[in-house]
């Protein structure tokens, strides 16, 4: 099967890497691809995510199997929907569906209409009413970009000065557009409490072949304080993905989503990944919809999963998925991001990385490129604000997490930062 993974970050490295070990490959593509897919695909640099008729050019002339979406911004843009009417099969939903993470306000008017468990939210397009509407509450909340924002969108506003923060988070958001036209609109929820969870599960518009969980570290800085991020680590398995809790969020989440997508008329390819919150008598809400993988969490799914998964990605775009798939998983994976300086905000790219070979001399360790290049003198140049996913496999996510730390302190860059509490509730527990 000849494939093509569409982009050029941690999770496509990890898909990449994935993919790569089918029997069912005869050639891989990467487009753009990147530095640390060079040995295991052919990497286009000159195609674009968002180029959609060099895509599908390329598709045609190097007669593609499937293609394999990575990024939320071609799906949202419809690069699935003009592939599919060019005649290939993909592995990623519509546009219109791809709304549930594109559009935070049609995400929770989704979930209202069927009765999908979420936080309680009003929607604004006016930055004054918007506040007014913070003032009116005078407590906790969360603030949102309703577009896409890499994951960075997201304002927690909690403690004495929640409404000060929501105030600052409007103004960011909607007032100095921090995240250009994301921020035209806004969703301000209810704070939930409890415990964060990632949940993935892969349809074909009709079937579900449900995937496991991971926990995703969104804060920057240790303790979970500082700003969103798009993720400075994750970890799976999590403790909190009881047998009840997934039960629940597949009852309650999973299937009402996919199923309510068929009965609108747009049926939902790909993988759905459902960012929740656990509440402390089980309840699982949800905080977030995504519709691809995410990034960290991919890099430890893949390197946990030990079944062939090229086969599931062709059924899911092919519409025969088949639900009774058995998957067979690796006992625990840890990721550990290594980031730029300033990270998320503003940051400086091209320095110079060291380490990388001598953190993978251990087997267990996979070092998955998110922001590198190749630097002039040859070397490895960092050219984003996550720059390396330090990711390890072990008996025990304590064993996955040594090794992984240990992998990272072989690793330098100018400025490198990254979290140490990566699995804290894993390993408090």
């Amino acid at each position: 099967m000849r494939v093509l993974v569409v982009g050029s970050g941690g999770r496509e490295h990890a898909l990449v890497w994935k993919i790569s070990q089918s029997p069912a490959l005869t050639h891989l593509f990467a487009a753009p691809g990147g530095v640390g897919m060079s040995d295991l695909a052919t990497c286009l640099p000159d195609i674009g995510v968002n180029d959609t008729d060099a895509i599908v050019a390329l598709c045609k002339k190097e007669l593609v199997d499937l293609v394999v979406v990575g990024p939320e911004d071609p799906l949202a843009n419809g690069l699935a929907d003009t592939l599919r009417e060019a005649g290939f099969a993909v592995f990623g939903p519509s546009a219109y569906a791809a709304q549930l993470e594109a559009s935070k306000r049609f995400s929770k008017e989704f979930m209202e209409r069927h009765q999908i468990p979420t936080a309680e939210f009003k929607s604004f397009s006016d930055l004054e009413a918007a506040s007014a509407y913070v003032r009116q509450l005078a407590g906790p909340c969360v603030v949102k970009a309703d577009g896409l924002a890499a994951g960075k969108g997201v304002v927690v506003c909690d403690g004495d000065d929640a409404t000060q923060t929501a105030l600052e988070g409007l103004q960011e958001i909607m007032g100095d557009r921090r995240f250009g036209d994301a921020g035209s609109e806004v969703v301000i929820e209810e704070l939930l409490l409890g415990e964060e969870l990632s949940f993935y599960a892969i349809s074909d518009g009709e079937r579900i072949v449900n995937l496991t969980g991971a926990q995703d570290h969104k804060r920057a800085l240790d303790g979970d304080q500082g700003e969103n991020t798009g993720g400075m680590g994750a970890y799976s398995p999590a403790p909190v993905l009881t047998a009840e809790v997934e039960r629940r969020i597949i009852r309650d989440v999973v299937e009402p989503t996919i199923l309510g997508m068929r009965d609108e008329g747009e049926p939902f390819v790909g993988v759905l990944f459902v960012g929740l919150m656990i509440t402390e008598d089980g309840t699982p809400k949800v905080i977030e919809f995504n519709v691809r993988f995410g990034d960290p969490e991919t890099q430890p799914l893949m390197t946990r999963l030990e079944s062939d998964f090229l086969p599931l990605l062709e059924a899911a775009a092919n519409g025969t998925l088949a639900e009774d798939t058995e998957l067979v998983w690796g006992e625990a994976a840890v990721c550990v991001v290594l980031a730029s300086a300033g990270y998320p905000r503003s940051y400086e790219t091209g320095k110079l990385i060291t380490g990388i070979e001598d953190a993978e001399t251990d087997n267990a360790v996979t070092v998955f490129h998110a922001g590198t290049k190749a630097g002039a003198s040859g070397g490895i140049e960092t050219s984003g604000g996550r720059v390396l996913g330090v990711t390890a496999c072990g008996a025990s996510v304590r064993e996955a997490h040594d090794r992984a730390y240990a992998a990272a302190s072989k690793i330098h860059f100018d400025g490198v930062q990254l979290r140490r509490d990566i699995a804290h509730r894993a390993l408090d527990a």
